[in-house]
């Protein structure tokens, strides 16, 4: 069966970069680097400005359509941002991503006011997963205030000016009690999260509901080998140990004090009792549904990209 989706190596999808120029300095790469995540300025340039020269030309293609549709009904042009979902597991880089896509795509004259919003912001407070035993559950489908994402979405997709969403805190592992509003009239939202890429069928809601991943424009994966994730997590774990568990006020303070073999271990358990499940279950299940797989090698460096052509 012939694959839907074009493959590429990653110097083949470097030269898809064209004559983009490369916009971003050190000093930002450096501000939109991910914790314990390798980034270059040839990762962005090899990686990253390629995404951003499709996605400009997509976004184009994507307002001439809304026009014609517009002009067919007769009613006057609406502002509507381009969404564009990030999928992928936890430490797989999705945030770093996220962030160098923003700052990619805000340096194009056509676009230059992006979002960024995180799925984190949606879960449900920390309160309610325990009154419903799910705080070991956290980052699943169950976990998420998905009513609440997807009246989020709707408005943004119809042109809401008083957009405002939920913020999350990782020192203190819990959902805010302030939103922040958005941008007004952004031209593209970024909406990064675990598992945005789920339909109603996956996620045991009843066929034909709206789901999270009905409002996207586009949508990426980014992906890599599942041992190569969990040493990630790992090394993620470690950093964190030393920096933000370090902090009083960190909910997982009690991890602040762990030498590297306790630290380990308990970084290990973790991803095989959550995040390992979370990925095998839920999320890797919906890679297929991306437009874009980015597929990272055990250095962080790109190793593969899928393109969906039909």
């Amino acid at each position: 069966m012939a694959s839907p989706f074009a493959t590429f190596t990653a110097s083949a999808w470097a030269d898809l970069r064209a004559a983009t120029p490369m916009p971003l300095t050190d000093a930002d790469i450096e501000s939109l680097r991910g914790l314990a995540v390798g980034l270059s300025m040839e990762d962005v340039e090899h990686t990253y400005l390629p995404i951003s020269r499709l996605l400009n030309l997509r976004v184009a293609a994507w307002r001439q359509l809304a026009i014609t549709t517009q002009t067919f009904l007769s009613q006057p042009p609406v502002h509507v941002p381009f969404i564009v979902a990030v999928a992928g597991s936890v430490a797989v880089g999705k945030s770093t991503s996220s962030r160098i896509l923003q700052a990619l795509l805000a340096k194009w004259p056509d676009h230059p006011r992006v979002e960024l919003i995180t799925t984190d912001g949606f879960l449900h407070a920390n309160s309610v997963l325990a009154e419903r035993g799910l705080m070991e559950r956290k980052g699943f489908p169950e976990s998420y205030d998905v009513r609440r994402l997807i009246d989020c979405l709707s408005a943004i997709k119809s042109g809401a000016n008083d957009v405002a969403v939920p913020q999350y805190s990782h020192l203190t592992y819990d959902v805010l009690d302030e939103p922040r509003p958005l941008l007004e009239r952004p031209d593209i939202v970024i909406v990064e999260g675990l598992n945005v890429l789920q339909t109603p069928a996956s996620s045991g809601q009843p066929e034909g509901s709206v789901f999270v991943s009905d409002y996207f424009d586009f949508k990426v994966y980014v992906d890599a080998p599942a041992p190569t994730i969990r040493d990630w997590y790992v090394d993620r774990f470690l950093a964190l140990r030393d920096t933000a568990f370090q902090n009083s006020q960190s909910y997982f303070r009690r991890f602040g004090d762990l030498n590297d073999d306790e630290a380990r271990t308990v970084a290990s358990d973790i991803w095989g009792k959550i995040n390992e499940p979370n990925l095998t279950d839920n999320i890797l299940p919906t890679r297929e549904r991306a437009d874009l797989v980015l597929t990272k090698a055990a250095d962080h460096s790109l190793a593969e990209v899928r393109l969906r052509r039909v």
